[in-house]
């Protein structure tokens, strides 16, 4: 019984371990490069694990927007509602090591009100 155990207690760690290392945390972003982003919101997913949002500015650059899982949106009050394609948001945050045109959004402006993400 008590191998059961100690195999039940070892695999939770393993699970444990396995999904900190594969989630894509704050560590897969360089966070000492801030970007501060104007852009067009081209589409915006309302959904977990994280809300996501595709805006291009008018340069025609566009950055897959990493932003907070829903309960936190909701909880900080962002207004998901006027987050559509075609509004204007900014975004302040970083760029992910590997991926490129991929950001993790700390903070975002909708109509020029700020809302903290982290």
């Amino acid at each position: 019984m008590k191998q059961w155990k100690t195999l039940a207690a070892g695999i939770s760690i393993v699970v444990a371990f396995s999904f900190t290392v594969l989630h894509h945390g704050w560590a897969n972003y360089d966070q000492t490069k801030t970007l501060d982003y104007k852009g067009t919101v081209v589409e915006f997913k309302f959904e977990n694990p994280h809300s996501t949002a595709k805006v291009t500015d008018d340069k025609k650059k566009t950055w897959m927007v990493i932003l907070a899982p829903v309960s936190r949106m909701d909880a900080r009050g962002v207004p998901k509602e006027k987050i559509v394609k075609g509004s204007s948001i900014r975004v302040v945050g970083y760029p992910h090591k590997e991926v490129k045109d991929e950001m993790r959004a700390e903070r975002i402006y909708v109509e020029g009100n700020k809302f903290e993400l982290r």
